[in-house]
């Protein structure tokens, strides 16, 4: 069905209004701005995505807070680089090829991961990646065969072990996305300006970059990961999203230098003491709470004790 063509005076009017309009509103931005360009493509789309929001209105066939979340994620997805996302070098779970295939197989059993980084001699020398399809295929050829008589503990692991891709934290994640396609691998070791790993980045990472964390059945509840254990007393695991421990608790922690550097309760523990607390030590926050370090290792804070400000309980 053709659209109804618009009356050569109506669109020429609209034109010359919508010319002039535009001119005001730039000039009026950059007089509060500061700004002197014009708008990029990245900055258009949001805003427009921002009024829409504004202008949306009940029960319309507007885009839902959803979509427009996704929309600006997408439109800020090359802004990030790979050390900022994924999993950090203390949270990674790998597996040191001298410790054998059972071990191997009960690492999958425990982690419920279905990939892991293998090392050999020290973490910062992974070897390959084990997969778990290759893993318990392994198994049943070795089962299946009759005349085979190697023992189980003595099955080789070097011979399953995938190539593994590295990348600099520097890297932005819209190229890593294009390498990992291209290579058709779903996992990524970020390595520091030394060559040691630094963190791991999963496709599953990149895509919650747009659509926001993705729980599978191997996931934490986050609500087990905070539990009130007395009267203004909780405890929480460091991995817990800054955002959940918000709404739990209704308190504001992140502030927006905060916000820009962590996203979990550990994280903000170790920017607020300006390294990583020991055992024991107790960490204040601005807004009057507590956090004490119940579980952790030099390298890493897992588990604190949140205690409330005196006039909250």
């Amino acid at each position: 069905m053709k659209a109804d063509p618009v009356p050569e005076g109506d669109s020429s009017s609209t034109s010359a209004n919508g010319d002039w309009s535009g001119r005001l509103w730039r000039s009026f931005r950059q007089l509060i701005t500061g700004q002197d360009h014009e708008p990029t493509l990245r900055e258009s789309l949001e805003e427009a995505i921002d009024d829409a929001a504004d202008d949306a209105s009940p029960g319309g066939d507007d885009l839902s807070a959803v979509e427009r979340a996704m929309l600006k994620n997408m439109l800020h997805f090359g802004e990030r680089q790979a050390g900022e996302i994924g999993v950090p070098r203390g949270e990674m779970v790998m597996f040191d090829v001298d410790q054998g295939f059972p071990a191997l197989v009960a690492l999958f059993r425990e982690a419920g991961h279905s990939r892991v980084p293998v090392w050999s001699g020290n973490r910062d020398n992974i070897i390959g990646m084990a997969h778990i399809k290759d893993v318990y295929a392994h198994i049943a050829e070795t089962f299946d065969d009759a005349v085979s008589s190697r023992p189980f503990a003595h099955l080789p692991i070097e011979p399953l072990l995938r190539p593994v891709l590295f990348v600099p934290g520097s890297m932005r994640i819209v190229d890593l996305l294009a390498r990992m396609r291209a290579g058709k691998t779903h996992m990524a070791i970020v390595v520091d300006e030394y060559g040691g790993a630094d963190g791991l980045v999963t496709i599953e990472d990149l895509v919650e970059e747009i659509v926001g964390d993705i729980e599978d059945e191997h996931d934490e509840a986050e609500d087990a990961m905070l539990q009130a254990v007395g009267e203004g007393l909780w405890e929480a695991d460091s991995r817990l999203k800054l955002g959940a421990l918000e709404s739990e608790l209704a308190t504001t922690f992140a502030d927006d230098e905060i916000a820009e550097e962590v996203d979990t309760l550990g994280g903000m523990v170790a920017m607020l003491a300006g390294r990583v607390p020991a055992l024991g030590e107790s960490v204040d926050h601005p807004s009057g709470w507590r956090f004490e370090v119940i579980d952790g290792d030099p390298r890493m804070v897992k588990r604190l004790r949140l205690h409330a400000p005196a006039a909250a309980h």
